[in-house]
């Protein structure tokens, strides 16, 4: 029993038959994670979210009656968030889709998606992504990030006092001033797209306490995952 409890409980959400029983099948080879339950649309994937608990959900963006993008924005909301937490549980979102620029991946992000998947992502890489997530580690390459916060965060042109880039500086630089050095330090590492290794080894830390620092320093800056803090490092113009 013991066992079936440590594996990684996982649900697709996706309106393409065919993609969910390739999911299914392919998560299903790895002794650790398991699908629980699958949803054909955003409506019916909170309702299977609620009722299965699951650890991780694969969420398609484009859907019919409600889409990846509102359904990660309900899932992810604090309220949401309390009630699992009372629980004793956690979720976390991978988005999918086909471009990696999709404006809707942007979207779902900022909504608290702990990061996305391509859909032809090869069967290793997606075993080894949704591991990922669920242990706290992002899936977002260093390239990748860079895109998606040029998306979300747009141009830092604008020079002129109270533009829209200087309220962004301000209230980024404003947040990121209370950190220790050390979380700065972690922070600035982030929006560069590093992983938690990466930064165990610039760093000189152990996996364990880059783990720590990164979780206070998602407390301290109010973000939901490591894109939300990479995006305000870039607002603060330090990447």
């Amino acid at each position: 029993m013991s066992g079936e409890q440590e594996r990684t409980r996982v649900v697709l959400v996706d309106d393409d038959a065919l993609v969910r029983a390739g999911l299914r099948m392919i998560l299903g080879g790895a002794p650790d994670l398991e699908v629980v339950a699958e949803a054909a649309d955003g409506l019916e994937g909170e309702r299977v979210v609620d009722a299965h608990e699951p650890d991780v959900v694969l969420m398609d963006i484009r859907m019919p009656r409600r889409d990846g993008l509102e359904t990660t924005r309900a899932l992810m909301t604090p309220a949401a968030r309390a009630v699992r937490g009372a629980r004793g549980r956690d979720l976390r979102v991978i988005v999918l889709t086909t471009f990696d620029a999709d404006d809707m991946v942007v979207q779902a992000l900022r909504a608290g998606a702990h990061g996305f998947l391509l859909k032809d992502t090869e069967p290793r890489r997606l075993v080894e992504a949704v591991r990922l997530v669920a242990a706290g580690e992002p899936i977002l390459s260093p390239s990748v990030t860079a895109t998606l916060i040029a998306h979300v965060a747009g141009p830092a042109g604008g020079s002129g006092p109270g533009d829209g880039a200087d309220v962004r500086r301000g209230h980024a630089s404003t947040r990121l001033a209370a950190l220790t050095e050390r979380e700065h330090e972690v922070a600035l590492a982030i929006g560069r797209g590093l992983s938690n290794a990466d930064i165990s080894r610039e760093l000189h830390l152990s996996v364990p306490t880059v783990k720590a620092h990164v979780s206070r320093v998602l407390d301290k800056l109010g973000a939901d995952n490591r894109v939300q803090i990479a995006i305000t490092v870039h607002d603060a113009g330090l990447t």
